[in-house]
């Protein structure tokens, strides 16, 4: 069944149907297409969590559908109409959607090439049911070098009655080719404001708990619905604790040695030694920034320079997360 923002915490895109501060975005595509300079591919620019995939999907729908619903915004359609709905169980015939996540939960390294190819096959194919055949690229940051070779030979000869949405979170990491065959759609940050009131619409939080998350979020209300979602706010406050005048024994940190190294079907390690990495890094930057005397200010910003390292280095030479997170309790003692 199709559901609103509203009705649950993190919802997928395809499954959204109310849209918040898109309006300018959702006007510039719409304006497209009614003047006829519909363009064959869509880049939608921003950082993750602020509706960029929610976009496509109510963009795919409009084309689709027939049901139009202005209660849902510009490109709002009714959850009733079937096209819609075919979308949100995904088995819409003219809906094509890459993404490293695959439908059995796992995940992918990267969207592969032979993915991409699926695209051309895609598109060589007349729409079934809609005007239009539309592929979603979710992200196209997640293309390694041969799919996104594949992928800017389909922008190079444009598909008849097909369109192209690629979401990215870092386009200026996109071959330079690949930008240049796309019309851009940009997405800012969110303000705090916006955020705190689209997370607290969705979570049952603490006041202390809803700030906490508001700057752990960073602009983005996906992110933070994300984050809320994962438990990091558990990894926020253990970064506090480590802060604190009573720092824990090293007896009672013992569990989350084991925890960081742990990585398991029930058990994501290093996805909780990232999210507890990130949340001490927001908290050791606002010490730097704080600090009464510079030289206590450039040793707090060494830690945090160091801290925007740790997860890279130890994803990326198979480090011990257990030992680096001695080191790192070790190098807060010091700082005392």
């Amino acid at each position: 069944m199709a559901v609103t923002e509203d009705d649950t915490a993190v919802a997928h895109p395809r499954q959204v149907f109310d849209f918040i501060q898109g309006e300018a975005q959702e006007t510039a595509f719409l304006d497209a297409l009614s003047r006829g300079r519909l363009h064959h591919a869509w880049l939608l620019c921003g950082p993750e969590g602020v509706g960029k995939a929610t976009l496509a999907y109510r963009a795919a729908r409009y084309l689709m559908g027939h049901q139009r619903d202005r209660g849902f915004g510009i490109l709002g359609m009714s959850e009733e109409d079937p096209d819609a709905r075919l979308i949100v169980a995904q088995s819409h015939p003219d809906l094509l959607v890459l993404e490293r996540e695959q439908k059995d939960g796992k995940t992918r390294k990267n969207i592969t090439v032979d993915a991409v190819r699926e695209v051309v096959e895609f598109f060589s194919k007349a729409p079934s049911r809609s005007a239009y055949r539309v592929c979603i690229v979710d992200a196209v940051d997640d293309l390694n070098i041969n799919s996104a070779n594949a992928l800017l030979k389909i922008l190079e000869e444009p598909p008849e009655r097909g369109l192209l949405f690629l979401i990215s979170h870092s386009p200026g990491k996109l071959l330079a080719t690949i930008r240049s065959r796309c019309r851009r759609l940009g997405f800012s940050p969110w303000d705090d404001e916006a955020v705190q009131r689209f997370i607290s619409a969705r979570a049952d939080l603490s006041p202390e708990q809803l700030e906490r998350l508001v700057v752990m979020a960073k602009g983005s209300p996906g992110k933070g619905l994300r984050l809320w979602e994962e438990g990091a706010l558990e990894m926020d406050e253990l970064a506090a604790r480590l802060l604190s005048d009573a720092q824990p024994a090293r007896f009672d940190l013992l569990p989350l040695m084991t925890l960081f190294k742990t990585n398991s079907s029930k058990i994501d390690g290093p996805k909780k030694f990232a999210q507890f990495i990130a949340a001490l890094s927001d908290r050791v930057q606002e010490r730097a920034l704080s600090a009464d005397a510079p030289a206590r200010g450039r040793q707090w910003s060494e830690l945090w320079v160091k801290l925007s390292t740790v997860v890279a280095e130890t994803e990326g030479v198979n480090l011990d997360r257990g030992e680096y997170f001695w080191s790192i309790v070790n190098d807060i003692k010091a700082l005392r």
